[in-house]
């Protein structure tokens, strides 16, 4: 039997995307299935959320993801753009967020088809791995091929049902919630949480004990 997980997943992680290429291997190698759950950032769900963390909190990020990226050999760069619309000297968060609301509806748009998670691993690969305009020209259209969907049609589906979808990604924040952890990424197997991209070994190693197969 197929076993199944979910993963709650944030296109403006950067720790979202150093798991992606781990979840997506595990896929392909193993007999079970990743239900993608795109959910929004903390920083646009939680109001003033920059302003309230230990102030120690993002010097340690600044000095662990390149040490993360490197210890599994990929490139790793802020993005240009940021995902989120940010002025860093007050940290105030704008309301209007174009950015991070488009691609959080395409990740939703995947996952329609069952390639949420080969899209965010693309799409993330080229937001973080330092193509810098990554929200013009073929970036995105590109990421979306390698995934083997059609972005045309994706983002038809964003304009034509972005309320649908909306209501998609509210629900999976909720999950997210349920699933006992409010950060990314987060895999939930049999209602048993998974915080950070350094838990998917555990994850692996539950399944396993559950009868999880290689293909």
């Amino acid at each position: 039997m197929t076993l199944e997980f979910d993963v709650f997943w944030s296109f403006r992680s950067p720790y979202s995307y150093l798991a992606a290429p781990q979840l997506l291997e595990l896929t392909k190698k193993y007999d079970v299935r990743c239900n993608f759950r795109a959910v929004y950032p903390l920083a646009v769900r939680v109001k003033d959320f920059f302003k309230t963390v230990n102030p120690m909190w993002p010097g340690y990020i600044m000095h662990d993801l390149p040490r993360e990226a490197e210890r599994l050999g990929m490139e790793i760069q802020w993005p240009d753009p940021d995902p989120i619309v940010q002025d860093f000297s007050t940290l105030e968060v704008a309301k209007e967020q174009p950015f991070i609301t488009r691609l959080t509806r395409l990740g939703a748009a995947a996952e329609r088809q069952q390639k949420g998670l080969a899209f965010a691993s693309a799409a993330s690969a080229r937001i973080w791995g330092g193509v810098k305009n990554w929200d013009q020209g073929n970036v995105l259209s590109e990421a979306a091929a390698e995934a083997g969907l059609d972005f045309s049609q994706m983002e038809k589906l964003i304009t034509d049902e972005s309320s649908e979808l909306d209501i998609e990604i509210t629900q999976n924040e909720v999950d997210q919630e349920t699933g006992g952890h409010w950060g990314v990424p987060l895999m939930v197997f049999e209602k048993e949480p998974f915080f950070g991209q350094d838990r998917i070994a555990s994850l692996l190693w539950r399944m396993q004990k559950k009868g999880l197969r290689a293909r």
